[in-house]
């Protein structure tokens, strides 16, 4: 049996349910897509999974799409479960949908898109993991992830702004104020385990002097029914954060940084959100790219005594970089921050999945061992570059680099872009706590 999985073993596989899914998705990309590979291998270099573990051609991105998906497509979803189940062995078991395997596809196939459908087929079945099925009932009962109540949430803002008011006079987390530039959503991750990243975010915004909010609600912007295959779930976890933005008459949405929240909400969230153009609501912005835009105009200014002097390198998050198309703002954020910024190779929307995105790190410790093993190719980046801090603008990256500091002895410190900027930036005269 799949580790880690649901499973509704002594139920009939539903074909009619599987045949729905194949009939909704079968439009002229995935048709095309399915016969067009030329099994050339080009994709196989590009997977890091298939890179970490011998080059085991099973674990060439080709491979993976055409023994799932296109045997569903091929026996018109007459499967059986022992069929999904090893469905569930590579579709979530060896792919985290990163989608770099597309760069290098000479027709430019989306397998993620495809790995992705597969998943939804299997869901569709009970066959999904554990720990990505914990997080689809806190997102019915609570709207976020990690089951935090509105009440909890207010109230770890209104202690991170109190415990930051040593740092920044006057500093507030203001929560529902209307018509503001941003209303801020993060990974719940944040409020749960990191407090300390809102009263930081909050620091920012006050010396930035930003029109900001968060919302009482609406406020995770992260999308694991996404990766889970629930896509009617997926679109409403959205739907969420759009009807909240609506509500308050914002200007934009800020995502903090998370990198498939950024995918999520900006390019596949209106899809399953039911916005046919594509098009979200309200305009999505990353933080990586305020970021940037706070130190290019002016509006922070890092103390030249602070900088950083040890090598650092910079992890680029799949959805972010590759699929956000913020590579070089990311950059030019490290280069006020540093003062020996050393690159991996490859780099920006080339670099590598880190191994902890698709949903790997909340499936759970029986998925560890898996990110370990195939996280080996990020490790040997980290290695080569020589670099002591590794700065990432996603939760998935940060923790899946500390595990793998541990698991491979790299040395390194994992740190936030909002951590260093924070420490480094001047606090203005008026803005300095008497």
């Amino acid at each position: 049996m799949p580790e880690n999985s649901n499973h509704m073993t002594d139920q009939p596989v539903n074909v009619e349910k599987i045949k729905q899914i194949l009939d909704a998705n079968n439009g002229a990309r995935i048709r095309t897509w399915l016969n067009i590979c030329a099994r050339c291998g080009l994709c196989a270099e590009s997977c890091f999974f298939y890179l970490a573990k011998d080059k085991d051609p099973k674990l060439s991105p080709a491979y993976k799409f055409k023994t799932t998906l296109g045997e569903m497509y091929k026996k018109k979803g007459n499967v059986d479960r022992e069929f999904l189940e090893k469905c569930y062995e590579i579709v979530w078991g060896e792919c985290t949908t990163c989608k770099r395997c597309s760069m290098y596809c000479p027709f430019g196939i989306d397998i993620a898109t495809m790995i992705s459908t597969a998943r939804t087929v299997c869901w569709s079945q009970g066959i999904f993991p554990e720990g990505l099925a914990r997080t689809l009932t806190n997102y019915r009962k609570t709207g976020n992830q990690m089951g935090t109540s509105e009440e909890d949430f207010v109230e770890t803002c209104e202690w991170m702004a109190e415990e930051f008011e040593d740092e920044v006079k006057g500093i507030t987390i203001p929560i529902d104020k209307p018509g503001v530039k941003y209303m801020y959503t993060v990974n719940p991750r944040e409020p749960v385990y990191y407090p300390q990243d809102l009263g930081m975010a909050a620091q920012i915004f006050t010396v930035a002097g930003e029109d900001w909010t968060m919302p009482s609600s609406g406020w995770d912007c992260t999308n694991l029914p996404m990766f889970a295959g629930d896509r009617a779930l997926a679109g409403k976890v959205v739907n969420n954060m759009y009807k909240k933005a609506l509500e308050l008459g914002v200007e934009k949405i800020l995502i903090t940084e998370c990198g498939h929240a950024y995918r999520s909400a900006a390019f596949e969230g209106p899809y399953l959100a039911g916005y046919a153009d594509g098009k979200p609501p309200v305009e999505i912005v990353h933080s990586v790219q305020l970021l940037y835009e706070y130190l290019r105009d002016g509006r922070i200014s890092i103390d030249p005594d602070k900088r950083i002097e040890e090598p650092v390198t910079y992890q680029d998050p799949c959805n972010v970089s590759r699929n956000g198309g913020l590579w070089e703002e990311g950059r030019k954020i490290v280069e006020y921050l540093a003062k020996d910024f050393r690159d991996m190779s490859p780099n920006r929307e080339h670099n590598h999945c880190c191994g902890g995105g698709g949903g790997f790190i909340p499936m759970g410790s029986e998925f560890k061992s898996r990110r370990m093993v195939s996280g080996k190719v990020k490790a040997e980046q980290i290695k080569a570059t020589g670099a002591k801090i590794v700065i990432t603008p996603c939760h998935n990256c940060f923790d899946q680099i500390t595990d793998l500091n541990e698991e491979y002895e790299l040395g390194v410190k994992v740190a936030s872009l909002k951590e260093l900027i924070c420490e480094e930036m001047i606090i203005p005269d008026h803005l300095k706590p008497e």
